[in-house]
C-alpha cells in the first residue's frame, strides 16, 4: 500500500511539472514538448529529497506510446496526401536510408561501436510529428506545398518506427545468416498481424462500433476503441514486433470505419495525459553533466540533426522534382529529432546497443535539436529567400521554367495567381467564369497536370523565381494574386512586380499584423488575414440571425476592418 502511494505521488509531481512545462514554453513560444522535457529534467535531479522511480513511471508512460501510434493509425489517410505521394513514400524512405548512413558515420566518429552507431543513425532519422505540426499550423503553412511535403516524410517517418524497434534488437542478435533468420521470422510474424488486422477491420471491429454506438453509451464505447487498440498493441508485442507496431494498425483498423472521429475525440485527452508522462520521463533521464563529460558527442549529433538532416531532407524532395525553395523549406521543417527518437533510443540501452552515458548524450543532442526548430522554421523562409535574391542563390534556386498550353504569351490586363490552394482556386473560379485572362502559377507538378486537363494557362514553377514570373508576363497583367502564406516570398514577388509594372494592382496573404505593415510597404494594395476574414464572417452570421438590420451588419465590419488594418 506505502508504494502504491509513492506511485500517486509520483504521478501527481510529474503531472504539476508537466503542466508548469507546458505553460512555461508557451509563454517563450516554444514547443510545448520542451516544456515537459525541461519539467522532467527538473523534476529529476533538482528538487532535492523528491527521489521518483524512474522505471516504475515508463511503465506507465508506455501507454503514452501506444496511444500515440493509435490515434495516428486513426487519423492517417493516403487520400490526404495523394499529391505529394512521390515525396511521402519515395522521398521519406530516401531521407531515413540517408540519413541513417549519416547517423552511422558520426556515430563511428566518435567512438560507437558499429551496432550504436547504427543506432545513432535511425534514432537521427526520426523528426518530430507533434512539434513540426504545430509550428507548421502557426505559420498557417500546413497546406502549403512544403507543409504537405513535410506532413508526407513525417507520416513515413512514423510507419518506420515500428520496422525501426523491430531492427534494432534484431542487429543486436547477430549478423548474416542468423540476422537473416531472425528477421524472416519477424516479417512473417508482421504479415500474421497484418492478416488479422485486415480480418478486423473488414469484418468484425465496423459491425461491433456500430452496435456499440447505437447503444448510446459513450464510456462503453471509449472502452471498446481502448481494448482494440491495446489488444493489438499486446498481440504485436508478444509477436516480439514491438507495442507501436500494433497499435497503428489498430488505428487503421479503426480509421476504415465511421467513427474515426469519434475515436479521436474520445482518446485524444487520455492520449495527451500519458504521453506527457512518456515525456517527462525521458527528460528524466537526461543527465546535465553529459554535456560537459561528452560535448562531442552531443554537438554532433546537434549538428547531424540540423544541418546534415536539412541537407538529406531536402535533396530527395529536389531530386524528385520539386521547387528547391519547397525543397528548403522541408529540410528546415524537418531539421530535428523527434518523440520517437526517445523510443528508439530506450530500445537502443534496453539492448545494450549503447551506453547510459551515450544515451543520455544521444537525448541532449535531440532536445537541442528540439530547441532550435522554432528558430529554423522562422528563419529558414527568409534565408532562402535572401539566398535567391543574390545572383549565386538565384542559379541554385532558379527553377525550370515549364509553361503549359495554351500560353500566357498571348495573354494582355491578365490576372495572374500565384498559388492554386483553396484560396486560389475559388479566386480562379470565379475569374474564369467570367472569361477574364487569367495565368496561375504552381510550383506543385501533379497540380499542374491538373491544370493542364482543364486547359488553364500556367507556369510551372517556384512564384518567386524571376524566370518564373517574367513567363507570367506581368509587364501586361492588370492585378496579381499571392494567395500563399508565405510573407517573405510574397515580398520578394511584389518587389520584382512592382519593378517590371509599377501600376499593377496587387492583393496578397499575410498573417499577422507585422506581415500587413511589411507587405504594404512593399506595394501591396490589400493585405488580406483569413483568420481576421473568419471571425467577420462569424459575426455577420450572429448578428443576423439576432436580427440585425443587414446595413448596420456591413457598416460594423467595414469599420472594424478599418480599425485593424489601419492599426
Amino acid at each position: 500500500m506505502f508504494g502504491e502511494r509513492e506511485l500517486i505521488v509520483d504521478l501527481v509531481v510529474i503531472i504539476a511539472a508537466a503542466a508548469g512545462g507546458g505553460v512555461l514554453a508557451s509563454l517563450l513560444r516554444l514547443p510545448v514538448i520542451l516544456g515537459y522535457l525541461v519539467a522532467g529534467l527538473i523534476v529529476g535531479h533538482y528538487i532535492p529529497g523528491l527521489d521518483i522511480e524512474v522505471a516504475r513511471v515508463q511503465d506507465i508512460a508506455e501507454l503514452g506510446v501506444a496511444l500515440l501510434l493509435f490515434t495516428l493509425g486513426v487519423q492517417f489517410s493516403f487520400a490526404e496526401l495523394r499529391d505529394v505521394r512521390s515525396i511521402a513514400a519515395a522521398g521519406g524512405l530516401l531521407q531515413i536510408v540517408f540519413t541513417i548512413g549519416l547517423g552511422t558515420v558520426i556515430g563511428l566518429a566518435v567512438g560507437f561501436e558499429p551496432s550504436g552507431a547504427v543506432l545513432l543513425g535511425a534514432v537521427m532519422a526520426l523528426s518530430s510529428t507533434m512539434v513540426a505540426l504545430k509550428l507548421l499550423d502557426a505559420r498557417g503553412e500546413v497546406r502549403t506545398l512544403h507543409g504537405r511535403a513535410a506532413i508526407g516524410i513525417l507520416l513515413v517517418q512514423d510507419l518506420a518506427v515500428g520496422p525501426l524497434a523491430l531492427l534494432i534488437p534484431a542487429a543486436a542478435g547477430g549478423e548474416g545468416a542468423a540476422l537473416a533468420g531472425e528477421l524472416g521470422l519477424a516479417i512473417g510474424k508482421a504479415a500474421l498481424l497484418l492478416v488479422v488486422a485486415y480480418i478486423l477491420g473488414t469484418r468484425i471491429v465496423p459491425w461491433l462500433l456500430q452496435r456499440v454506438a447505437e447503444a448510446g453509451l459513450r464510456e462503453v464505447f471509449l472502452l471498446t476503441v481502448l481494448t482494440l487498440g491495446l489488444g493489438l498493441a499486446a498481440g504485436s508485442f508478444a509477436l516480439g514486433l514491438g507495442v507501436a507496431f500494433g497499435a497503428f494498425l489498430a488505428g487503421l483498423v479503426v480509421s476504415e470505419s465511421e467513427f474515426s472521429y469519434r475515436t479521436l475525440a474520445d482518446l485524444l485527452p487520455l492520449r495527451d495525459v500519458f504521453a506527457t508522462i512518456f515525456f517527462v520521463s525521458m527528460g528524466m533521464l537526461i543527465e546535465p553533466e553529459v554535456l560537459l563529460d561528452h560535448p562531442g558527442i552531443v554537438l554532433a549529433v546537434v549538428a547531424g540533426l540540423v544541418a546534415g538532416k536539412l541537407v538529406l531532407t531536402a535533396v530527395p524532395v529536389a531530386l524528385l522534382g520539386y521547387p528547391p525553395r519547397t525543397a528548403a523549406l522541408v529540410g528546415f521543417a524537418l531539421a530535428q529529432g523527434g518523440e520517437f527518437s526517445f523510443v528508439l533510443a530506450g530500445v537502443g540501452l534496453d539492448e545494450r546497443l549503447i551506453s547510459s552515458s551515450e544515451h543520455s548524450a544521444i537525448l541532449m543532442g535531440t532536445l537541442i535539436s528540439i530547441v532550435l526548430s522554432p528558430l529554423l522554421l522562422t528563419g529558414g523562409p527568409r534565408l532562402v529567400s535572401w539566398v535567391a535574391a543574390t545572383p549565386a542563390g538565384g542559379v541554385v534556386f532558379g527553377d525550370p521554367v515549364v509553361i503549359d498550353v495554351p500560353a500566357p504569351e498571348d495573354l494582355r490586363r491578365h490576372v495572374v495567381v500565384c498559388g492554386y490552394g483553396r484560396v486560389g482556386r475559388e479566386l480562379v473560379r470565379e475569374v474564369t467564369r467570367r472569361e477574364f485572362p487569367c495565368v496561375v502559377v504552381e510550383d506543385n507538378p501533379y497540380v499542374s497536370r491538373t491544370l493542364r486537363s482543364m486547359e488553364m494557362p500556367n507556369v510551372n514553377g517556384d512564384a518567386t523565381s524571376e524566370p518564373v514570373l517574367q513567363a507570367c508576363r506581368l509587364e501586361h497583367a492588370r492585378l496579381l494574386a499571392v494567395t500563399f502564406a508565405d510573407p517573405a516570398g510574397a515580398t520578394l514577388i511584389l518587389a520584382y512586380a512592382k519593378r517590371v509594372n509599377p501600376q499593377i494592382d496587387v492583393i496578397v496573404r499575410g498573417r499577422s499584423e507585422e506581415d500587413y505593415r511589411v507587405l504594404l510597404e512593399a506595394g501591396a494594395a490589400e493585405v488580406v488575414q483569413p483568420e481576421f476574414e473568419a471571425g467577420l464572417e462569424f459575426v455577420r452570421h450572429t448578428l443576423h440571425r439576432y436580427g440585425v438590420d443587414r446595413t448596420q451588419i456591413q457598416a460594423l465590419l467595414q469599420r472594424r476592418r478599418r480599425d485593424v488594418y489601419q492599426r
